[in-house]
């Protein structure tokens, strides 16, 4: 049988890399052929998803300091993770950060460094990010904003927040105080004026504008279209050619729940999976019990127990795989 692994990571204990290897892994002892493909929805793991950084960059941090941001480039494509050069744990979360300074400089920076390069096509990944600048600090640090007129500027958003309400449904989360909220709120409206009158683009009315503290309203502003990120990353790893050249696919996340399926891999793949006539399953972390119907699947935790699920997350996989394509097979003749 050839199987095609496209999962997600299982979060902060192994990568999709990993996974897809421990699926392999399982179905090579079986007889079976296995196509890995780690697949991401456009926040952490995208750029693994999408190739795996091969540059790393010396920028200006969310707060001012320089950090080490990794990234790619290839054959006149980039691909920039913001949460690398923007990102809230770059602060140590929000007890560490300063919701009204914190910039999203860093990420314009290597978005120039991409232009600089050549790029015909940038991704920006959005998610994690410190910030609610509305992508002004990034503006500002790409040197002549035209350039990006003559290239394929792609925003992986899974949010459908407008530019200005980014204060008051994020920033609480990067740290800020309700006073704060305000202030950053009027900020976006008097930047959303702003780009209008030198971009020509209203980002207000925009649906997703305020994902990343408004950074996708500045990147649109630019001329940057907003996609989701399942979508993007699926379309990049055309990875319908790959479900419908498969007899199996095998798909993944740490938890299963409600979100899995607004947006997320597993929700994408069962989607993509159903078009194409394709049988699908899933290997996941744990699972909620009121979504558990919704798709084929093997828990670790209900497998294997919850510590040496979190212990063991590779050779658990590789065991609930065995089982998930055991059950197949027996099920198929």
């Amino acid at each position: 049988m050839r199987v095609l692994a496209a999962v997600d990571k299982f979060k902060g204990t192994a990568t999709g890399a990993q996974v897809a290897d421990a699926i392999a892994q399982a179905c090579w002892q079986l007889g079976h052929e296995c196509v890995q493909l780690p697949v991401a929805d456009g926040g952490e793991g995208t750029l693994e998803a999408l190739g795996g950084a091969n540059r790393s960059s010396t920028i200006t941090g969310p707060l001012g300091d320089l950090v080490e941001a990794e990234w790619r480039y290839h054959r006149g494509t980039a691909v920039i993770e913001m949460a690398r050069a923007s990102g809230l744990t770059l602060v140590g979360g929000a007890a560490g950060n300063d919701a009204i300074a914190a910039t999203t400089t860093g990420t314009g920076e290597l978005i120039d460094q991409a232009l600089d390069l050549g790029a015909t096509k940038i991704v920006v990944c959005l998610g994690g990010s410190a910030t609610t600048d509305g992508g002004l600090g990034c503006i500002r640090a790409i040197t002549s904003p035209h350039r990006l007129r003559g290239v394929q500027l792609l925003v992986a958003c899974d949010v459908q927040t407008l530019f200005v309400d980014a204060a008051p449904v994020f920033a609480p989360q990067k740290g800020a105080t309700p006073a704060q909220v305000d202030l950053l709120r009027g900020r976006l409206n008097r930047l959303a004026q702003m780009y209008q009158h030198e971009y020509g683009v209203d980002v207000r009315d925009i649906p997703g504008t305020g994902a990343a503290g408004g950074l996708a309203g500045g990147l649109v502003a630019l001329g940057g279209r907003l996609q989701p990120g399942f979508e993007l990353v699926a379309d990049e790893l055309d990875l319908h050619d790959h479900i419908t050249q498969a007899e199996l696919v095998i798909t993944g996340e740490g938890f299963l729940d409600e979100q899995s399926f607004q947006g997320k891999v597993i929700g994408g793949v069962q989607a993509m999976c159903l078009a194409a006539d394709r049988p699908v399953a899933a290997i996941v972390g744990d699972a909620l019990p009121e979504v558990a119907q919704r798709i084929r699947h093997r828990s670790l935790v209900a497998d294997h127990g919850r510590e040496r699920a979190m212990r063991e997350p590779l050779w658990c996989i590789e065991h609930s795989a065995s089982a998930l394509l055991r059950e197949l097979t027996a099920e198929t003749g």
